[in-house]
């Protein structure tokens, strides 16, 4: 029996023009790969990959998962001759003035299909936008790399050597069950050659620069190297996420990541994976001693690999789980595909120059990382919304798992529970959040069909919100958010 925010979900469709038929509903299913079915398919047809599932085990009692977003989908294709209802400010302003979002926030509302500004309040002003910043971090590495790339971690030998360098290829995604899965084909071509032992060494050459974020060592952060299982967390989290694929010799294995959010974190990711990595080739009777860090010997060829989801899942679940390690890596990636630096300074000045050239309003803003930490990063609403128009754009598909990552209100990622079973947001409204703890830094940027069937893009910032609790803030971005969806 589906659960209440399921029928209030249904209701709400609606109101709005857009649910579906009973039948077809049902054929749409459940999460599949983090998209319903429905959407999927719809999502092919505008040329977009992706789908990553970025849920863990299903409470039974709790209510069915969303449909992942034909609404937004469906209006990509919607015209836009229908005219935008007026009030819009008059009723978003006093929403606007609520002391919880501090002195000065900012506004920012767009019709994704003219690109007219609907509403705008110090939208031009460059302010902290904490994790919303990841959508800038998801649009510059799509734009840089194809939609169907993956991240390759290999293990790579000299010609008829004995010694193995197991090569980080930036994969923030590689988990123990991975690294098992490599180590397992790795040993069955060692008994291929006949060789029992081996010496071990660990190659983090591609990115460069400090690996320790700006703001320093972080919880919520390990930090940025090129070889790390379960990002640097010193035990093992529930699986979550994107899937990947090991092999040699055409075998494969799958394997889960873990949720974003804080946790112990190691001080030495890519030694501890080599580390990994060698008991795993002990449990199969290779004899190797501890690993030692060195740069892959030019001769080297492969031996074993695995590879992560398509980049499209790997975005994807960076913005539903708010992923910090995901969006540091991304940064580097960006930066390496550009050629630049995979460094913090690299990555940022990266994105910046990929979305200058989508022609986008970066001028004011400042990048210092990809996933929002850094209170020095600065944005502005308008360059928030004008990124997410991009992604609905009909000439940017490989944008689109911007638009299907996004949390969906009161149903997945960081918006499971800030909607309630009664708001007429549920299912509804889909926004990335942005939280700084202590900084009084609360944002939220996303998109929502409003009641006449328009696609709107928003993104409301605050900055200086009055004490540490985030809450009241949140619940107030969250009223303007649900404000939209009966507009």
């Amino acid at each position: 029996m589906p659960g209440p925010k399921t029928w209030q979900l249904t209701a709400g469709a609606a109101a709005v023009g857009l649910a579906l038929a009973a039948g077809t509903v049902a054929l749409a299913g459940p999460w599949d790969s983090g998209q319903r079915t429905a959407e999927r398919h719809r999502a092919a047809s505008w040329g977009a990959r992706g789908g990553a599932h970025h849920q863990g085990p299903v409470d039974p009692e709790a209510p069915a998962p969303a449909p992942s977003a034909p609404s937004v989908l469906t209006a990509l294709a919607a015209p836009g001759g229908t005219p935008v209802p007026a009030a819009l400010p008059a009723a978003l302003a006093p929403l606007l003035a609520d002391p919880a979002l501090g002195p000065h926030p900012a506004a920012s509302v767009l019709d994704t299909a003219t690109g007219k500004e609907l509403y705008a309040a110090h939208a031009d002003a460059a302010m902290t936008p904490a994790s919303t910043i990841k959508i800038a971090t998801a649009t510059a590495v799509l734009t840089a790399l194809p939609a169907d790339h993956r991240f390759t971690t290999a293990v790579v030998a000299p010609a008829g050597g004995s010694g193995l360098t197991l090569v980080g290829g930036g994969d923030p995604t590689l988990d123990r069950t991975r690294l098992a899965a490599l180590a397992d084909d790795t040993a069955r071509v060692l008994r291929g050659r006949s060789l029992d032992q081996v010496r071990l060494t660990y190659d983090t050459s591609l990115f460069s620069g400090d690996p320790v974020h700006p703001i320093g060592p972080n919880e919520n952060l390990a930090p940025v190297v090129a070889l790390m299982t379960d990002e640097g967390r010193t035990a093992a989290a529930g699986p979550s996420g994107a899937s990947g694929t090991s092999g040699a010799s055409g075998t494969s294995g799958t394997g889960e990541g873990v949720e974003s959010g804080p946790g112990t974190r190691t001080s030495d990711p890519a030694g501890d994976t080599a580390r990994a990595f060698a008991t795993l080739l002990r449990g199969h009777g290779v004899r190797v001693a501890d690993p030692a860090p060195a740069t892959a010997p030019a001769d080297a060829k492969p031996v074993a690999s695995t590879r992560s989801a398509p980049l499209t899942e790997v975005v994807e679940r960076m913005l539903t789980t708010s992923d910090n390690d995901i969006a540091e890596a991304l940064n580097r990636q960006t930066a390496i595909a550009t050629g630049k630096p995979a460094s913090f300074q690299g990555g940022a000045d990266a994105v910046s120059a990929q979305l200058a050239r989508l022609q986008l309003p970066v001028k004011a803003s400042v990048f210092t990382d990809g996933s929002g930490l850094n209170r020095a990063d600065k944005v502005t609403a308008q360059l928030l919304t004008r990124l997410l128009a991009e992604a609905a754009a009909p000439g940017h598909p490989e944008l689109r798992p911007i638009l299907t990552g996004l949390p969906v209100a009161g149903f997945t990622g960081t918006l499971t529970a800030r909607y309630g079973t009664g708001s007429a947001a549920a299912g509804l409204v889909r926004a990335k959040t942005g939280t700084l703890g202590g900084a009084g830094v609360n944002t939220l940027a996303g998109t929502v069909v409003d009641a006449s069937g328009h696609l709107l893009a928003f993104a409301f910032l605050s900055t200086g919100t009055p004490g540490a609790d985030p809450a009241p803030a949140q619940r107030a971005l969250d009223r303007l958010a649900t404000r939209l969806v009966a507009h």
